[in-house]
């Protein structure tokens, strides 16, 4: 009888003992959901920089829909994805050296004027009812304004505090290019109690299209799914380490 003790066909080449099935598996389902976990959360915070851009509301011009201090976040776009009812950031000189937050209320070709017998604007004769006015008039003042093309007109959700189109009326009729807008609104991040999407307002589809929400909702989703499963991950491997040992210890005992 040879004394030389026979190698264990459940061990390597150096003499460890191989993990078990069910500890190699849980091995790889660990790995795979880190890296699946690292792929969506460094993909969704990379295409959120290059698609959005944060804005800090400086006035009270838009409230209730923001107030001054909350922080935004708004989708880079060019002026022609611009819809009705959208809230955009934009620059003009003729209104002021500092980005603005409004809401667009007609584009080029659309005749809008304020206001019919229950208080509403009109957008080509098309009573529009703004839910965030509280059922309050649209404007304190009357107007009526045609919008030159590749313009847009444009109001603060406060009508009885905004500056904007109203004050404006006799430099193109109170409209900004297209071109000075640089985002819209998406979502608001900051203050917690606030932290929701929007920005669009489906009221004006009496009108013609509005805009779809642009793509913060998913890119959200990708984040947190890649937190989670970097998480669950993380926590698998240990899980399977111990599975492991566990497996070798009984193999080795009998």
């Amino acid at each position: 009888m040879s004394s030389t003790a026979a190698v264990d066909d459940s061990t390597g080449g150096d003499g460890e003992a191989a993990a078990p099935p069910r500890s190699r598996r849980l091995t790889n389902l660990s790995n795979a959901a880190v890296g699946i976990g690292l792929v969506l959360l460094v993909g969704g915070f990379l295409l959120a920089v290059l698609e959005y851009r944060p804005f800090s509301v400086p006035t009270d011009s838009m409230a209730p829909t923001v107030s001054p201090g909350d922080r935004v976040i708004a989708q880079r776009i060019d002026g022609d994805e611009v819809r009705r009812g959208d809230v955009v950031v934009f620059e003009d000189p003729v209104w002021g050296d500092v980005s603005m937050l409004k809401r667009v209320i007609a584009v080029g070709g659309d005749t809008v004027a304020c206001c019919d017998d229950e208080g509403r604007l009109t957008i080509n004769g098309v009573p529009v009812r703004e839910p965030y006015l509280g059922g309050g008039r649209a404007s304190l003042t009357e107007f009526e304004a045609t919008v030159p093309e590749g313009r847009l007109f444009l109001l603060g959700d406060n009508r009885g505090t905004s500056q904007d189109s109203r004050m404006h009326l006799a430099d193109h009729q109170g409209t900004v290019p297209a071109s000075a807008v640089t985002a819209r609104m998406d979502g608001t991040v900051w203050p917690p109690s606030r932290m929701g999407f929007g920005g669009h307002e489906e009221a004006f589809g009496v009108v013609g299209p509005v805009s779809a929400p642009g793509p913060l909702r998913w890119l959200v989703v990708a984040c947190l799914s890649g937190s989670v499963l970097i998480l669950g991950g993380a926590a698998a491997g240990p899980v399977a380490d111990r599975v492991g040992r566990r497996g070798t210890a009984r193999r080795s005992g009998g």
